[in-house]
């Protein structure tokens, strides 16, 4: 194993770590709170101010990590991990109900930013050290997106299983304690395996040159607001929601979601035997992602059609669905994330991962908004409305991604 394969090694590993205990967080946030007769509407709103700071914390991480280096900022991001979930820890039973929501919410932020800190170092690493390992083909770095991406999003649905049997066996507080500890494990990992300067170099001076990315970049971004405001739009509320109201109880419930997402991560490992790959890496794949965006977003247009005529076993024929929509979302999310890569200079890689998943922060923010508000107006079929609109507005995206890389920033040589 040469020393790029070692650090991808090192960095896929520690970030296995980090969303096992961030996917087992979430089920311990939303089992915990419903447990004590919160609505989901307002378990929706804990999340927010996790989803709200990514953006934030994308753009910053970014930068900071081609400033000071990528293992000083991984390092960051679990050092801020391990203070929200000894913040969460600290929440007292005899608090009011708005000072306990308060305070999750707040903590929430704070491991809202670690995720982001720790996903924006993580995938620039990957592009650091595919650009050292180019003798290993064309096709190398959408392997190493594909795997990172597909085993990152199967290890957060263990920890949503994880999640639901550590607040069983040891009870909310000793369960962020249990997670501190593994983190800290990681971070152990990290600080005396990865060089401590890798990534580093000269960042962007001004704000003009931090947001001016090349039109692949920019196109990409936009297709990545959408694309995972049109999943969490009808995922994170919407569907536990008609679920529970179709008769299924919350183990059920979670359960599904847990499976889904590895599901949807297996997927996602798989995308580079599923899209034909060229070998100046965009001729193929960008029209790859043209077409799996147009055919994603049929899918909630024949499932609100299904919801408004009242199909029979319509909570079945919605599951379904679902493992369409997961199967079409997991190869689509795969590409763009090769794509950003493809497309961002390796000098810079970390200020171009950060803008690009500064992106799909926000994204997440409005889907898990709109999520709430828009079961609220109209039930499931909004939400699936809403889907398929900005799915529809995703495709559009695609069509001004550039197939050549002569409107990319070049890597240096």
């Amino acid at each position: 194993m040469n020393a790029a394969e070692r650090n991808y090694a090192i960095v896929t590993a520690s970030y296995w770590g980090f969303t096992l205990t961030d996917g087992a967080l979430r089920m311990l946030v939303l089992l915990h709170f419903y447990q004590l007769g919160y609505s989901s509407v307002t378990l929706a709103f804990l999340f927010l101010l996790y989803e709200a700071a990514g953006i934030a914390a994308n753009l910053l991480g970014g930068w900071l990590a081609t400033r000071y280096g990528i293992t000083r900022m991984l390092t960051v991001g679990l050092v801020t991990q391990i203070t929200g979930f000894t913040l969460l820890s600290l929440l007292n039973p005899a608090w009011t109900a708005a000072m306990s929501v308060a305070w999750v919410v707040l903590a929430q932020g704070i491991c809202g930013v670690a995720k982001d800190l720790t996903k924006t170092a993580s995938k620039s690493a990957i592009k650091v050290t595919q650009a050292q390992a180019k003798e290993q083909g064309a096709g190398q770095l959408f392997r190493w997106v594909a795997w990172f991406t597909g085993s990152k999003n199967a290890m957060k649905g263990i920890g949503f299983f994880l999640g639901g049997l550590l607040l069983q066996t040891l009870g909310f507080q000793a369960s962020l304690w249990a997670m501190a500890a593994l983190l800290a494990l990681v971070l152990l990992g990290v600080v005396t395996s990865l060089p401590q300067l890798m990534g580093k170099s000269k960042a962007s001076g001004s704000a003009k040159e931090l947001f001016a990315k090349n039109a692949g970049i920019n196109a990409l971004a936009a297709a990545r607001v959408v694309l995972f405001g049109a999943r969490d739009v009808w995922f994170v509320v919407s569907l536990p929601v008609f679920l529970y109201s179709a008769g299924w109880n919350f183990t059920m419930v979670g359960s599904f979601l847990a499976a889904w997402t590895i599901g949807y991560g297996l997927v996602q490992a798989l995308a580079p035997s599923l899209v034909r790959r060229s070998s100046d890496g965009l001729s193929s794949e960008v029209p790859a992602a043209r077409w799996w965006s147009a055919l994603l977003a049929v899918i909630p247009v024949a499932l609100a059609l299904a919801v408004a005529l009242e199909a029979p076993a319509l909570e079945w024929v919605v599951v379904g669905g679902l493992c369409l929509f997961g199967f079409a979302f997991a190869v689509n999310s795969s590409v763009h994330s090769y794509l950003i890569l493809a497309y961002a200079g390796s000098e810079k890689a970390a200020e171009d991962v950060g803008f690009y998943y500064a992106a799909n922060a926000l994204g997440r923010f409005v889907g898990t908004l709109l999520s709430g508000l828009l079961y609220q107006w109209g039930g499931l079929l909004y939400a699936l409305i809403g889907s398929a609109v900005m799915l529809g507005l995703c495709w559009l995206a695609t069509l001004a991604l550039p197939t050549t890389k002569a409107h990319t920033t070049p890597s240096p040589t």
